[in-house]
């Protein structure tokens, strides 16, 4: 889990000042001021780069709440307390965080600043992703506790456009690669194309990756990003995504980050997360034995995860990814290099961290992490001591099963008090109205498969 070197750190950002020369000088004419969204999207408008210099870098801009309370086709819908049909979907405020701003070179003269959504009042709105991984990390600071995390993050890519697989329905997709090359070295030129380009531009983005790899299921990817600060590195991840996305489209290309796009085939987002207390990695202790916190905090994950899989398995095909024998996880268990489990300890002396298995490629990442800080608040907090480690197979002799479908985790998110107290109740019914969103929109909806078992035998 090395870190980022400084050369790399030191171009992933611009100032204010940057930004006007580069806007003085004609290099950039576009800003996307983008918040995160439910479904870890970037939403937001493109502005003229000297209308946000001037009027918006230090005054804001406001935005339709809805933005924070709809579905992935962004369906406006009551039963949200922060904005619905009720309320005549008001405006919120957004800040920018000037501390995001970055090149986006898969965009011609464009760079991307992230901003924060508060009321008018200015208070931060408790539902927004970014701010409930903040409100955790501050929780965990209460100990003298600080996350550094990496984000590894497995898509899949399919020949054509979007616009072509929309137009077949999504049916026939050819897989960028064929076959099981995983860690190969011998990609397909158009497969070596495309990694090169996503690579310059995310190190043009200052997003300089540590590995791509191809994977064991045909068209699928990995790539992985070096450790550092929490909140920075879920706001990396938007921007990886989207300049997959724009990249993949112009290669013709469609990548996409559903965590099962075909049956027998899973995406993740491992959360590569480490603890650290006055400069130090807190999981190791002497001779590289887990300390007594990386036990609390290990303790905490088995026991709350599996309340929280609404905000890291959103939807109803998150819940196909949890397969046995898949190498994504189905119990909630722990062990040492032990792929089988949900949580991983990996890693020797200060490169000693946790591996959080379950988030699919789908999840959002900032409340993927937001669940993973909260559980290790749930274990420190109560001092929590963990089982023995798995040293099998966690499919058949792993703890208990981790939920199997949307509606079971909805049910769990509401009836835990260990997830009220870690995200208040407020939290809780926005999240689980919108998983009820995604149920009731699949539930009276019949599949290719319910007509491919069922049509001549019924």
């Amino acid at each position: 889990m090395p870190a980022a070197s400084s050369a790399n750190t030191a171009e992933a950002h611009l100032t204010l000042d940057r930004l006007r020369n580069l806007v003085g000088s004609g290099r950039i004419d576009t800003v996307l001021l983008a918040v995160p969204d439910l479904q870890g999207r970037l939403k937001g408008k493109r502005y003229g780069a000297r209308h946000f210099l001037d009027r918006i870098a230090t005054g804001g801009a406001d935005m339709c709440a809805y933005v924070l309370a709809t579905d992935i086709d962004m369906t406006p819908a009551d039963g949200f307390a922060l904005t619905s049909w009720a309320t005549g979907y008001q405006d919120l405020a957004v800040t920018p965080a000037l501390t995001t701003l970055r090149l986006a070179p898969w965009m011609p003269k464009t760079v991307v600043v992230l901003g924060d959504a508060v009321d008018h009042a200015g208070a931060a709105i408790e539902v927004a992703p970014r701010q409930m991984l903040r409100r955790q990390l501050a929780r965990l600071a209460r100990h003298g506790l600080d996350v550094k995390a990496g984000l590894e993050c497995e898509f899949v890519v399919y020949q054509g456009t979007p616009e072509e697989a929309a137009d077949c329905g999504y049916q026939g997709l050819r897989s960028l690669t064929m076959g099981n090359l995983d860690y190969a070295l011998d990609h397909p030129t158009a497969a070596d194309r495309f990694f090169r380009r996503l690579q310059a531009a995310l190190t043009g983005a200052g997003l300089p990756v540590e590995a791509i790899k191809t994977e064991s299921a045909p068209g699928q990817v990995e790539v992985t990003f070096p450790y550092g600060e929490a909140v920075a590195a879920c706001d990396g991840h938007l921007a990886f995504k989207h300049a997959v996305r724009a990249i993949g489209g112009r290669s013709g290309l469609t990548p996409t980050f559903m965590a099962a796009p075909a049956t027998g085939m899973g995406s993740g987002l491992h959360l590569h997360i480490s603890l650290w207390k006055d400069g130090t990695n807190a999981i190791a202790d002497t001779g590289n034995a887990l300390s007594t916190v990386a036990r609390h905090a290990i303790a905490g994950l088995v026991d709350a995860l599996p309340q929280m899989a609404v905000l890291y398995a959103p939807n109803i095909n998150s819940y196909k990814r949890y397969v046995p024998d898949s190498f994504a996880p189905t119990t909630a268990s722990w062990g040492y290099d032990n792929r089988t489990c949900a949580i991983r300890v990996v890693g020797r002396g200060e490169g000693r961290h946790l591996e959080i298995r379950v988030p699919g490629a789908d999840a959002n990442p900032y409340l993927a992490l937001a669940a993973a800080v909260a559980a290790i608040n749930h274990g420190v907090d109560n001092a929590l001591t963990p089982g023995p480690p798995e040293t099998g197979n966690a499919y058949r002799e792993g703890g208990p099963p981790l939920p199997s479908t949307l509606k079971q985790a909805q049910v769990a998110l509401r009836n835990s008090s260990i997830v009220r107290d870690a995200l208040g109740p407020d939290v809780v019914e926005h999240y689980a109205h919108l998983a009820q969103l995604e149920i009731s929109h699949h539930q009276h909806i019949v599949t290719d498969a319910e007509r491919h078992r069922w049509l001549t035998r019924a």
